[in-house]
């Protein structure tokens, strides 16, 4: 039997070292993004579903609706194609062209 903790829209987290508003975070294989500060070693909350925007590999092309992307943390940005240390991230929105510096992703599964 499972008991809810909670909606889900939010995860708990306690980093290490101080996280900005806005920042991705990477939890194992979850990717978050802070809403707002967490302090290093102070219990804050990362959201986890949601439609955000974030920027896209100029060097990856384009995303098409729908797609599949992946957290890229270095240059930490959104990538089309999966290579080694590159987390799942959610799934494109909307389209976004070889030129796009953005991308709006839905989090999650």
């Amino acid at each position: 039997m499972a008991t809810l903790v909670h909606d889900g829209f939010t995860i708990d987290h306690t980093p290490t070292s101080a996280v900005a508003a806005g920042a991705v975070v990477v939890i194992g294989s979850i990717v978050g993004v802070a809403p707002r500060a967490i302090a290093a070693n102070t219990l804050g909350a990362v959201q986890v579903e949601g439609v955000f925007e974030f920027p896209k590999a100029a060097s990856d092309g384009g995303i098409s609706a729908g797609a599949a992307v992946y957290w890229d943390a270095d240059p930490g940005k959104i990538v089309a194609t999966q290579t080694t240390g590159d987390v799942f991230c959610g799934h494109a929105v909307e389209a976004a062209s070889t030129s796009a510096t953005v991308v709006k992703v839905k989090l999650g599964r």
